[in-house]
């Protein structure tokens, strides 16, 4: 080595031989310039969307009845437990009824005592032994006898409270020998419905702008047709096994919480639901003809939604893109894109705009790689 340093050193080539060395050099490290990016893309193509949007709910039964006593009296007899179901008509309590059945029979003897004179004064009348005043007066008293009579009826039968409709029985907060009153405040128990199941909840106003948007119809009850059938999510997370549909809106927003309150309804046959069961209504809403864009694709920056896309020369572009809704993993594009157009679906976070890039197959949709 020292021999040939010294050699170059004395030839007068010396300067030709070291600038070929450093070119030589220079063209093995880096023989082409640059690499070109290779990045995935995915070409737009146009499609139908669903989107889901749920609502949380409370449960309530199709009819819900408080069972209270009309009349006063000392609870005797329960004839079910809490949670039993039962038949419209089924006994459900029964009151000490022995005052009442007293009264009634007063009244009853009472009414055909009046009947009797009646009886009696008709053909005195009819043979002029009496007045007619006499007659209807008595006819007055009878009609006073049997209005007392029926009261005292329609209380006796009071004293057996039974059920006005077929359902399943609430708490019992009494129990035998209880004293109870038409008067009091808390219900002997509750009766509730639970053959279709009503779900209740409400929607803010510009969710409900979106709604009466989405859905054809002039006005709200045609709009409510048009609705496909609605799910049931329960608190588990789990889909309640029947579809529903939306029933009714309500006629106002409230002042205080902006929204406006909605109740879809769903067949319960099982029982399965019950009053007071939560969970969330989710209601489909359907895009026809739209361009779905991954949401592992997009970057969020300053409230807006961006993505890369390759031009016609080969070159990474950023653009803005308007969403309408969330699909799934997928962005609903309403405004920012064509179909053909190729978007680059990760990698793209650090090149500049105008970056050649070389397009390869879609990226693996597991991750997100634009940040």
């Amino acid at each position: 080595m020292n021999t040939t340093m010294r050699f170059l050193s004395k030839s007068p080539l010396a300067p030709v031989i070291l600038s070929v060395a450093l070119l030589c050099s220079g063209c093995t490290e880096n023989p082409s310039g640059p690499a070109v990016p290779e990045l995935p893309v995915l070409t737009l193509k146009r499609s139908d969307a669903t989107v889901e949007r749920s609502y949380a709910t409370v449960l309530e039964g199709r009819v819900n009845v408080e069972i209270r006593p009309r009349v006063d009296g000392t609870l005797e007899k329960i004839f079910v437990d809490e949670g039993a179901f039962v038949k419209a008509g089924q006994p459900l309590f029964a009151l000490d009824d022995r005052s009442y059945r007293q009264v009634f029979n007063a009244a009853a003897a009472a009414r055909d005592a009046a009947r009797i004179d009646v009886d009696r004064l008709v053909p005195l009348v009819e043979n002029k032994v009496v007045s007619e005043v006499q007659l209807a007066a008595a006819r007055a008293r009878l009609r006073a006898a049997e209005a007392s009579a029926e009261a005292a009826r329609v209380d006796l039968g009071y004293t057996v409270l039974k059920a006005p409709v077929s359902g399943y029985v609430g708490t019992i907060p009494y129990r035998i020998g209880s004293l109870v009153s038409k008067n009091q405040a808390e219900r002997l128990t509750t009766l509730s419905d639970v053959s279709r199941i009503h779900a209740y909840f409400s929607m803010s106003e510009s969710d409900f702008l979106r709604f009466r948007n989405t859905y054809p119809g002039k006005s709200i009850e045609e709009k409510l047709r048009s609705v496909p059938p609605v799910e049931l999510r329960l608190s588990d997370g789990s889909g309640f096994s029947e579809t529903g549909r939306l029933e009714t809106v309500s006629g106002m927003f409230d002042s205080e919480t902006g929204a406006i309150r909605l109740r879809a309804s769903f067949p319960n046959p099982r029982g399965m639901l019950r009053s007071g069961n939560t969970g969330r209504v989710v209601l489909p809403s359907r895009y026809h003809d739209v361009i779905l864009v991954p949401q592992a694709a997009t970057v969020e920056l300053q409230d807006k939604i961006l993505l890369a896309f390759i031009d016609g020369e080969g070159r990474l572009k950023r653009r803005p893109i308007e969403v309408a809704a969330r699909s799934g993993t997928d962005y609903v594009v309403t405004s920012g894109l064509q179909e053909g157009e190729r978007i680059v679906t990760a990698g793209f976070g650090r090149l500049p705009d105008g970056t050649p890039v070389k397009p390869v197959g879609p990226a693996p949709a597991d991750g997100k790689e634009n940040q």
